[in-house]
């Protein structure tokens, strides 16, 4: 079969959909480099142009999901405009929450030697969404639902409190120790931004 040349962009998009494809439906473990270049019909110097190993591969495509995740965030965002600051909250807080869709492929990060991967793109995600989050508690201020004059920073505090204090990858939480942090959660989110009491109770609902 000839090989079709494409430009790196392309071809890079195609190595990254094709592997996510294969570790959600061959699993990460099972799925060698071999694969994901007989799936495309590549060489193997050109998947290893892109990518030095399957763990910097799996790297990226986790990456490209909280890109994907990203964009639907945004897009709910303008599509709600005329809604307060709390609702369009709700929305992002659905839509951040990429494990359901991924859990496959995230869970890999919680294995023995990922440590550093986790934390990376842990620190990716928190850099990304507290900008979309700060804009709401900024939107959150000017309606009266929050009070604050540290909007990025409270959403960059809040974020990253629940992202690692729930996070077994990183802490061994028994699901009694998740249950009382996501239990309180509610109640410190609305100290912080001194929002009314239960304004957060939907993040346990």
């Amino acid at each position: 079969m000839t090989r079709i040349v494409k430009k790196f962009g392309e071809r890079k998009a195609d190595i990254l959909r094709t592997a996510r494809k294969l570790f959600k439906t061959k699993e990460y473990e099972k799925t060698t480099m071999q694969d994901v270049m007989e799936a495309l019909n590549i060489a193997k110097g050109t998947i290893y142009h892109y990518f030095k190993s399957k763990e910097e591969l799996l790297e990226a495509v986790i990456e490209d999901i909280i890109e994907e995740n990203f964009d639907k965030m945004q897009n709910l965002i303008k599509a709600a405009a005329e809604e307060n600051a709390l609702e369009k909250m709700k929305l992002l807080v659905k839509a951040g929450r990429i494990a359901a869709d991924n859990n496959d492929i995230l869970d890999h990060l919680h294995q023995p030697g990922n440590y550093a991967m986790h934390t990376r793109l842990l620190a990716a995600i928190l850099i990304k969404h507290a900008p979309l989050y700060a804009e709401l508690i900024r939107q959150g201020c000017e309606e009266g639902i929050f009070k604050t004059e540290t909007p990025l920073e409270c959403a960059e505090f809040l974020l990253s409190g629940v992202q690692f204090l729930t996070d077994v990858g990183i802490y061994p939480w028994t699901q009694q120790d998740l249950t009382r942090r996501m239990q309180a959660f509610p109640k410190l989110i609305e100290q912080l931004l001194l929002a009314t009491p239960g304004s957060f109770q939907f993040l346990i609902d």
